[in-house]
């Protein structure tokens, strides 16, 4: 007889794989889509999110609408505090991948895990060994991609420092998100969230006297793919696996986008990169991975 327990058990994990991966995907084709869309980098995240909060909030509030008033104080602290990061990520890594290389952007922008490991590491959780050596080597990364950019340009260097403070921002979205989670639905929050960060990059929007609808016919289907494949499919589920996995399991996840955005970025916007920064993209890469292997062994949730 087989294992019923079992079954179960891989099913989970099968369904879990299979979310990560479409929502890799997703996420993988953010940077060169925002990147080739001619639109202000605040107008294109506030869009994002206000479709995505409309995709995810209209139904769900025709379906129930008092769940929308049945938040704790506690719910909602945590959903304003992702919120908030989360739109001052998106206002810094869109205008990351507008100066700098969408490889360079992506690659800084996923230090996020390493944020949540040293945010562990303060809350009383040492890292071991291996932990503390991959950090380095993800930071030493982060030095050689900089540094080469420095070269490059100005503006590539303060791309590239936007996108090391959206990975910082990311961090905090993601260990807010994991909180709410606990009590909260996926569509419930990633509806508020997507909302209450609409509202606050607006505001970003009228105080930098960003446009809001005067902009090239075309952009609008830039923004309208990166809602449907990073917003709806890779922010959302990523929300959805919040409930399931550790929040440093799920921003390693996200590690993969790193190769993914930049083979998009070459075929599609024909960028080229300076040969030491596939060293440093390297040095990232395997860094955070043995984040993941040495930290995540623990992330499922039992």
């Amino acid at each position: 007889m087989i294992n019923t327990a079992f079954l179960s058990v891989s099913y989970a994990y099968t369904v879990i794989f299979l979310l990560a991966v479409v929502g890799i995907l997703g996420v993988s084709a953010s940077g060169p889509i925002m990147a080739a869309t001619a639109a202000p980098a605040l107008t294109i995240a506030l869009w994002r999110n206000a479709l995505g909060a409309f995709a995810l909030g209209a139904p769900a509030f025709i379906r129930n609408p008092k769940q929308f008033n049945s938040l704790s104080r506690e719910e909602l602290k945590f959903t304003v505090i992702a919120a908030t990061a989360l739109a001052l990520h998106f206002a810094c890594f869109v205008t990351a991948v507008k100066l700098t290389s969408v490889a360079a952007a992506t690659a800084l922008v996923c230090l996020q895990a390493a944020w949540i490991a040293m945010y562990q590491w303060i809350r009383g959780t040492r890292p071991s060994r291996p932990v503390l050596l991959g950090l380095g080597t993800a930071l030493l990364g982060v030095v050689v991609i900089t540094g080469f950019d420095m070269g490059v340009s100005t503006q590539a260097l303060v791309g590239d420092i936007l996108a090391v403070l959206g990975g910082a921002l990311a961090a905090i979205y993601t260990l807010a998100g994991a909180k709410a989670r606990k009590s909260l639905s996926t569509t419930l929050y990633s509806s508020v969230c997507f909302t209450l960060c609409s509202v606050i990059l607006l505001a970003l929007c009228l105080i930098f006297r960003q446009p809001l609808v005067n902009i090239p016919p075309e952009a609008w289907w830039g923004i309208l793919g990166v809602t449907v494949a990073s917003q709806l499919f890779g922010h959302t589920i990523f929300n959805f696996l919040l409930a399931t996995i550790s929040p440093l399991v799920v921003s390693m996840m996200i590690l993969v986008e790193i190769p993914g955005a930049a083979l998009l970025a070459g075929i599609f916007l024909h960028q080229s990169l300076p040969s030491g920064t596939y060293i440093g993209l390297a040095l990232i890469l395997a860094g955070l991975a043995v984040v993941i292997v040495r930290q995540g062994r623990s992330g499922i949730k039992r």
